[in-house]
Order: structure tokens, then C-alpha cells, then sequence
């Protein structure tokens, strides 16, 4: 009964971690439309602060914990599609961060990445879950 419970709040909280990976690459596209220093950049700033703290840290932690649990409830660990998934997570998980740094970017009005990148790296977070999704249930190894 435990690994239900663990298993079902695990995919609650990727569920709440993917769509803050979707929606703050996404806020950044609209933030980058705004004009510097204006009460519309203020408000992107604070939009993109609130996600990362309110939604997708939280989250990322959560998810971690939960999943380092499952993996050992399961002994998922002792099998090689587990280490790939972990490796996709591993990654998911520096392009949070990588994002998060961003945002922080953005509140100082460094401005580095263009509107048609931050579309392109928008996709990161679908294609990666979509690998993680097949190893989990297909188990290829």
C-alpha cells in the first residue's frame, strides 16, 4: 500500500514540476516583449519569481524524494533502465536550475537569450519526459 501512495504522489508533484518547466521558459518569451525597468517588466519579474518558489522548487524537491524512495521500495535501482531514467532526471533537473538562473537574469534586465531560443529550449522539458516516460514503462534494459 505504501508504494500506491508514494508512486501516486510522485506523479502529482512531476505533473506540478513539468508544467512550471513549461509555463516559465514561456513567461520568459512574454517578459522579453515588456520594456525594461516598466510596471509590466515588475510584474513578469514577480510572475517568474512565484513560479520558482512557490511551484516549481517545491516541487523538484518532492519529486526527488519521493522518487529516491519509490527506487528504493522497488529496488528499481538494481536495473539499468532506472539509471537512465535517473541520468534524464539528473538533467531535467540542471535545465531547472539552469532556468531558475535565468529568471534571476531577467530581475536584473540581462536580457541574454532571444525570444525564438526560449521557444526552442521550451521543448526540453516534453521531450525529456517523453524518454523517462518510455523507460519507466517500457523498461528497454
Amino acid at each position: 500500500m505504501l508504494y500506491l501512495w508514494l508512486k501516486s504522489a510522485h506523479l502529482i508533484f512531476v505533473i506540478f514540476w513539468m508544467a512550471g518547466l513549461f509555463m516559465l521558459p514561456r513567461f520568459f518569451v512574454y517578459h522579453q516583449e515588456s520594456e525594461k525597468g516598466s510596471l509590466e517588466d515588475q510584474k513578469w519579474i514577480e510572475r517568474e519569481t512565484r513560479l520558482c518558489k512557490i511551484i516549481l522548487n517545491p516541487s523538484l524537491i518532492i519529486v526527488w524524494v519521493l522518487g529516491l524512495l519509490l527506487a528504493w521500495e522497488t529496488k528499481a535501482y538494481l536495473y539499468g533502465w532506472f539509471h537512465a531514467k535517473l541520468l534524464f532526471v539528473i538533467l531535467l533537473s540542471i535545465y531547472h536550475m539552469w532556468m531558475a538562473g535565468y529568471a534571476k537574469k531577467l530581475a536584473r534586465g540581462e536580457w541574454t537569450m532571444s525570444g525564438k531560443t526560449l521557444r526552442l529550449v521550451n521543448e526540453v522539458p516534453g521531450v525529456t519526459a517523453a524518454i523517462i516516460v518510455i523507460l519507466v514503462i517500457v523498461q528497454p534494459f
